[in-house]
């Protein structure tokens, strides 16, 4: 009987190469896409921005300026949107009629009239030139679009050149 070596064993045995993965091109991609949706972000929020200013609650802290026209009673307007129309009122200035009805009522359609409530704080605006804070409030049932229009209305007059009327903006609760 003759010993024969067997080829198998003499022939080196390769090993099964696994290969790592290789994730840096992934993190390369990964990483410019993350900068371009942060810097996307930042760019395109300016757009959708409102300038509105949340209520403080309290009287201000001593540390605060008093202005200079402390004695000078200011206007503190406050417009109110209801499912009957625009409530316009201030606690120093006599606004309107106080019978109960909104200062703006619903068009016959049952549509806001933002060109009345725009006329409206016109009106104000000439006699109170130096006021540019508004108190906006509404009915919880109040669709969002018509919140928005309605401080495009106070903001700034509709007919063109544009002016500003009331651009400080603070969201009340009813």
């Amino acid at each position: 009987m003759a010993f024969h070596y067997s080829r198998r064993k003499l022939k080196p045995r390769e090993e099964e190469e696994t290969g790592e993965l290789n994730i840096v091109p992934y993190l390369d991609i990964l990483m410019n896409l993350i900068l371009f949706m942060l810097l996307s972000i930042n760019g395109l929020a300016a757009f959708g921005i409102l300038n509105v200013n949340a209520p403080s609650y309290g009287g201000p802290s001593s540390t605060v300026a008093q202005p200079q026209d402390a004695d000078k009673p200011q206007l503190t307007l406050s417009v109110l949107i209801s499912k009957k129309g625009h409530f316009v009122n201030s606690e120093n200035a006599i606004l309107g009629k106080n019978d109960g009805a909104p200062t703006i009522p619903l068009k016959a359609d049952g549509a806001y009239n933002y060109a009345a409530l725009n006329a409206q704080m016109v009106e104000i605006k000439k006699a109170f030139p130096s006021e540019t804070k508004v108190i906006v409030a509404a009915d919880p049932e109040i669709p969002y679009e018509a919140l928005i229009q309605t401080m495009d209305a106070i903001r700034e007059t509709q007919e063109r050149p544009h002016r500003l009327l009331f651009p400080d903006v603070t969201l009340g609760a009813i």
